[in-house]
């Protein structure tokens, strides 16, 4: 497989904090329409990879490329313009807001609030916000003001709103903590439906869950790569249960 084939290749990823590799020397590649899903003890440097390919951190040396286009030189708004959106572990919705303002104020148009609210509904944005809706399970809940929501719901239309910039790689961290069993396993099918014309990576530490969702799984320690492949493998390997799962 040469390059151009992944969505995403990275390549000797180093990034030092006061000398601290918390990412060392990193390989990882991610195909199109690939859910993949990274674990991992704490420390491990598994945000700071989300950090580094949305350009919130910059690496000492190596190469990030996103559809064979270098990111480690772009500014965090031109890497989301490139097609990358990334959900943080804080829901950053606007609460007074409906549910349908929050999805359409994400249109990328006029990226400031009130440049969004000001534009006319046209028709591709009423278009692309019922199929938001639809996708995230909330188009029952569009007139409803974002405050009210469930906390697995704020999660959902914070997916929504990313996926209102329509991003070929969307990356969450975290997605189903302090949710619900029932909201969990709703959150997988999501996931599993928007993959299908996007790549996915989540970070996670609910093993049900990963198993639910992930098409491979990349254990990370101590900034490199412990062991990657199918969930039952990764659960097999020596390595992996010595440093994580056995905990």
């Amino acid at each position: 497989m040469s390059n151009t084939d992944f969505i995403l290749a990275i390549e000797d990823l180093t990034v030092s904090f006061d000398g601290f590799k918390a990412v060392d020397k990193l390989n990882l590649y991610v195909d199109k329409n690939e859910l993949r899903v990274v674990i991992g003890p704490n420390g491990a440097g598994k945000t700071t990879v989300l950090d580094l390919i949305c350009g919130k951190t910059k690496s000492t040396s190596g190469s990030i490329k996103f559809k064979n286009k270098e990111l480690t030189k772009l500014a965090e708004h031109e890497i989301v313009r490139a097609g990358v959106g990334r959900k943080f572990q804080t829901p950053s919705i606007y609460e007074n807001l409906t549910v349908y303002q929050n999805l359409e104020v994400s249109y990328p148009r006029g990226r400031s609030v009130w440049g969004s609210l000001l534009f006319k509904r046209s028709d591709d944005v009423m278009t692309q916000v019922y199929k938001v809706a639809e996708e995230i399970l909330l188009k029952d809940f569009l007139d409803m003001e974002a405050a009210l929501l469930s906390h697995g719901q704020k999660q959902w239309l914070e997916i929504g709103m990313l996926l209102m910039q329509e991003p070929e790689l969307l990356m969450l961290d975290e997605p189903v903590a302090g949710m619900s069993a029932k909201e969990r396993d709703q959150t997988a099918e999501l996931l599993n439906r928007i993959c299908q014309n996007r790549s996915v990576i989540v970070i996670e530490h609910d093993m049900e869950f990963v198993k639910k969702i992930a098409h491979k799984v990349t254990v990370l320690h101590q900034g490199k790569i412990l062991a990657e492949g199918s969930m039952d493998k990764v659960q097999a390997d020596e390595k992996v249960i010595e440093v994580y799962l056995g905990h």
